[in-house]
């Protein structure tokens, strides 16, 4: 048999090797959630899910009251008929997207390991590896440099600059960065921390200059889909959404409102189940898509490993957290230099 008989979480924390510096905030370590799905048959599937307050609205310690509420909808259900299983854990898509994650991935691995077939065939194959960028938080000009230096040393060609905590400060940094490592690609990321005026100056800036920016992403508030497509409709480069997009039905509002050219994918926001209905709509609208991660160790980097290369979906992949973290475990996947690659 294949059906699911238990579910079981497991703490676990990581260390930044440096702290994490975003507009607003500063994280020196992530917690996450190891999922264990136990089958009937003895198999495993794991998972992990890796809370955000900022972005879901999730709290760490809440999240752990789910676990009984999740194996009452999913328990007995055979992980061969997947869908079925994603229809129920669809329920947590706003409470607890995270959970939705990591449980639903770790439904899929389960049913490689029956199979013997990696979860990225499982979700079509299109790619036998992906390449990350590199993240390089808010810091002194002097330290971003260097940071962006040495990512260029070791193989990185996208590299993904904080900005959005001070308008000059943020465009000395970047042009600086841009001097010094000629030939690379930026995305450039505000967290929501410019008006629709400073990013659009920072924009005129960075063109003025000359900077070969991929992607503005998620420029101003959340909420701010006026904004958004204010900054799309007067920046040299395209545009990106991030925490403004969660479920496939935000996704639809982006689309018809049209106000982005890029669409930042993360599991711990969507789920599997929301993530393959947004990969759909931006390609039918002609958009594009980013991947990116929310401190996510081990086994969750996995997820998106195994999510972005079976779908094949993204022009640029955000999958570094396990760069950025002190010993993080490689479970389901393995890094060469900026490769990354799915395994069973």
């Amino acid at each position: 048999m294949s059906v699911i008989k238990d579910i079981e979480f497991v703490k676990e924390e990581y260390d930044y090797e440096v702290p994490f510096h975003i507009t607003g905030h500063v994280s020196t370590s992530t917690k996450l959630i190891t999922i264990r799905l136990h089958l009937d048959d003895g198999i495993v599937g794991l998972g992990q899910a890796s809370r955000s307050f900022r972005v879901n609205g999730e709290v760490y310690d809440a999240l752990w009251q789910y676990r009984e509420a999740l194996l009452e909808l999913i328990k007995g259900m055979d992980v061969r008929n997947y869908k079925r299983i994603f229809d129920e854990i669809d329920k947590f898509s706003r409470t607890a997207p995270s959970l939705k994650a990591g449980v639903q991935f770790s439904v899929l691995d389960a049913l490689s390991q029956l199979i013997q077939m990696p979860v990225f065939e499982i979700l079509g194959g299109r790619k036998d590896f992906v390449e990350s960028d590199m993240t390089i938080g808010i810091a002194s000009l002097e330290k971003t440099v260097e940071r962006a230096k040495d990512a260029r040393e070791k193989g990185f060609s996208v590299l993904k600059l904080k900005i959005g905590e001070d308008l000059k400060s943020d465009i000395d940094r970047v042009l600086a960065v841009s001097e010094a490592t000629k030939g690379a690609k930026y995305i450039v990321d505000a967290n929501l921390g410019y008006s629709p005026k400073e990013a659009i100056q920072f924009s005129d800036a960075m063109y003025k200059n000359g900077v070969d920016i991929a992607i503005l992403e998620q420029p101003v508030n959340v909420h701010d889909f006026d904004g958004l497509r204010l900054v799309r409709y007067n920046s040299q480069y395209p545009v990106g959404a991030d925490e403004t997009i969660k479920t496939k039905y935000d996704a639809l509002r982006i689309v018809k409102e049209d106000c982005a050219d890029f669409i930042n994918i993360k599991l711990m926001k969507s789920g599997i189940s929301d993530a393959l209905a947004i990969v759909e709509i931006v390609q039918t609208a002609d958009l594009k898509l980013m991947i990116g991660c929310m401190g996510e160790g081990g086994i969750g980097i996995a997820q998106s490993v195994h999510f972005a290369t079976g779908t094949g979906a993204f022009t640029y992949h955000d999958l570094d957290s396990c760069f950025l973290l002190k010993n993080p475990d490689y479970i389901r996947f393995r890094a060469e230099k900026n490769k990354l690659y799915p395994t069973l």
